[in-house]
């Protein structure tokens, strides 16, 4: 089918991923995942026609300043969309700067919530992610009462939140306590005395990248991981390797996507990475497949609309489905639903353990 050609040869896309900051850690994995996104739609025709090229913003800066450099791109035409993994705080402040101008497709997992029209989420919510793990985690491991542990921002406490509530409509949650720290912090033993004083079985891990790493270090040099189990809705392979592996036992994470996820779409994503980028390449993990995934979307919406106009794009999200590393996913309202696994750290690798929310497949 011969789509329409838009007036340039090149659709411009700003790239934000964490190039600095706790998130810096799985910036190389995102940059590669989007390359590879980039290769295989170019490969496949382009967008409409049009070649896509990647403009690198480092979104591991104040959420301010990432707003501010990525509106003069979409102000002056130098960009057509944009994408990318960042923290919410950079996104409740890219949102507004962006609205009705360009395409937004916003990769990770986050709080939920976003309704700012022209922004498109494509990755997990605490409804299909947060809430069935810590079922799972009652169900399967008797784990029943959590001390929460996070940074300080909108993602972490909004994610709280949801726990708290969901703690009071069920008997399988209890939060005991909750401790917020600032991004960047180097120490955690106040935190760790905090866990140690709430009796609580479990650690619901709302932190970002270093900091994660960081905790888990602390956490086992103090003992806490031979009577505690720990779960993180955003706990990837580059923090699990910089962890350490005799600092992971009892550590879980949930996702749409691991590097050992046994599906035939994820081993086929895996092989298609390490064919791109050879042995060296940065550890393949959720964080990273997400930017594959929100330039995936992006083709996806694009080539259904025949346009990059943004009411049409809006018009053909609804009820978009496709076959991507996650399997069968498909647009509900402007986010993405996809399936959800629960998985156990073994050393350095993850052991995925369940299904938790199926997707549209």
């Amino acid at each position: 089918m011969t789509l329409p050609r838009e007036t340039s040869d090149r659709l411009e896309v700003a790239f934000v991923i964490p190039r600095s900051g706790p998130a810096g850690i799985f910036g190389p994995s995102c940059e590669a995942s989007g390359r590879l996104a980039v290769d295989e739609i170019n490969d496949d025709g382009g967008v409409l026609g049009r070649e896509v090229r990647l403009r690198i913003v480092d979104g591991g800066r104040a959420p301010g300043q990432v707003a501010r450099e990525v509106g003069e791109l979409v102000g002056t035409g130098a960009v057509q969309a944009v994408t990318g993994w960042h923290i919410s705080a950079v996104r409740q402040e890219l949102a507004p700067v962006v609205a009705g101008r360009v395409p937004y497709i916003y990769t990770p997992l986050y709080e939920g919530g976003e309704n700012t029209p022209g922004v498109f989420l494509a990755g997990e919510t605490p409804d299909r992610q947060l809430l069935p793990a810590l079922r799972w985690m009652s169900r399967e491991l008797g784990v029943r009462t959590w001390c929460v542990v996070g940074d300080d921002y909108v993602w972490p406490r909004a994610s709280a939140r949801t726990a708290r509530w969901y703690a009071r409509i069920s008997p399988e949650v209890r939060i005991l306590d909750e401790v917020f720290v600032p991004l960047g912090t180097e120490d955690f033993g106040p935190a760790l005395q905090r866990v140690v004083r709430s009796g609580a079985q479990g650690v619901l891990m709302f932190l970002v990248g270093s900091d994660a790493v960081r905790f888990n270090r602390a956490f086992a040099a103090a003992g806490l991981d031979r009577c505690h189990e720990r779960l993180s809705p955003l706990m990837e392979e580059n923090m699990l390797l910089a962890t350490g592996a005799e600092n992971t036992r009892g550590l879980y994470s949930a996702a749409g996507f691991f590097e050992t996820l046994p599906t035939g779409a994820g081993l086929d994503y895996s092989r298609r990475y390490m064919r791109r980028f050879g042995p060296q390449a940065p550890a393949l993990n959720s964080l990273g497949e997400s930017c594959y995934e929100g330039l995936t979307l992006l083709a996806r919406l694009a080539e259904r609309s025949r346009s990059m106009d943004l009411p049409r794009l809006c018009g053909a999200a609804n009820a978009l489905t496709y076959e991507s590393p996650r399997g069968t996913v498909r647009m509900s309202g402007n986010h993405l639903l996809q399936s959800v696994y629960i998985a156990r750290a073994e050393g350095l690798e993850f052991d995925v353990m369940d299904e938790l929310t199926r997707g549209a497949g």
